[in-house]
């Protein structure tokens, strides 16, 4: 099997990690609170867009292929933070297990 190649100077955004806390809320609940946790470059790339409708709205979603270095403590359930926009990531994985770069395939809601 071939090892994919990724030139580093195709990582060229910059994003902020965040990670969810949940605070308690008082009354048995909690409310999420999210922390940056690291800043660093990446390479978005768009694979698709949905749109659903329900409500009488739309709903549009667009899921990314995000590359970036790795670091070990980047998992799903975070998210990747682009000035307003924000990418929900779903998987992670070590594209050659190398521990060079990792891949997220992130969503982002339409805005």
């Amino acid at each position: 099997m071939r090892a994919e190649f990724i030139d580093p100077g195709s990582l060229r955004h910059e994003v902020a990690v965040e990670a969810a806390a949940l605070i308690p809320d008082g009354a048995g609940g909690h409310a999420e609170s999210w922390s940056e946790i690291a800043t660093l470059f990446a390479r978005i790339e768009p694979v698709s867009a949905q749109a659903r409708y329900g409500a009488d709205q739309t709903l549009e979603t667009m899921t990314h292929r995000i590359t970036l270095r790795f670091r070990a403590d980047i998992a799903s359930g975070m998210r990747l933070r682009k000035s307003s926009r924000l990418f929900e990531i779903l998987t992670v994985h070590d594209p050659d297990e190398t521990g060079r770069y990792l891949i997220c395939r992130a969503r982002e809601d339409g805005r």
